[in-house]
């Protein structure tokens, strides 16, 4: 969607801080695939570091299946497929877990917001079901922060 371009940055990362300031999550990022995008993204995190090359495989809607043999990579970090429902209407998610880390896996859920996603990395300890609901939920205000911004352009 070509008015996706036309939101300023600060709005989408006033979407990140809205997010971290629920305290379930450690990271997080707006992308887009039209080209592949990093919008926003938290400055302490690690997402930050995510490659088109990543998001172009993490939002690929041919091959998917692919997904759950070889895992999905997140700014080098290797994560398993749980849950994907990333292109199911009405649910737009997907759940994953990062793996091999020293400090433990963490929970990480990608929502379809528009033509943008959302991607969170859960706190140590929060398991990926709240973290989903809550990432669910966070969309839809973020869904209705691009409908306001863009009534007033």
């Amino acid at each position: 969607m070509q008015y996706i371009r036309d939101i300023r940055e600060d709005v989408w990362q006033d979407c990140i801080t809205l997010f971290l300031q629920t305290g379930m999550c450690c990271d997080a990022a707006i992308v887009t695939n039209s080209p592949p995008w990093l919008l926003a993204f938290y400055p302490e995190g690690n997402l930050f570091q995510l490659t088109q090359e990543e998001i172009q495989i993490l939002l690929a809607r041919e091959g998917r299946d692919k997904l759950f043999l070889q895992g999905v990579t997140l700014a080098g970090t290797k994560c398993l497929l749980i849950r994907d429902n990333l292109y199911t209407e009405g649910n737009n998610t997907m759940d994953l877990r990062t793996k091999g880390q020293s400090r433990g896996s963490q929970a990480v859920t990608v929502v379809q917001i528009e033509s943008v996603y959302l991607v969170v990395i859960g706190q140590k300890g929060t398991e990926g079901g709240p973290l989903n609901l809550k990432a669910f939920e966070m969309a839809g205000y973020i869904k209705e922060a691009i409908h306001q911004h863009m009534a007033h352009l």
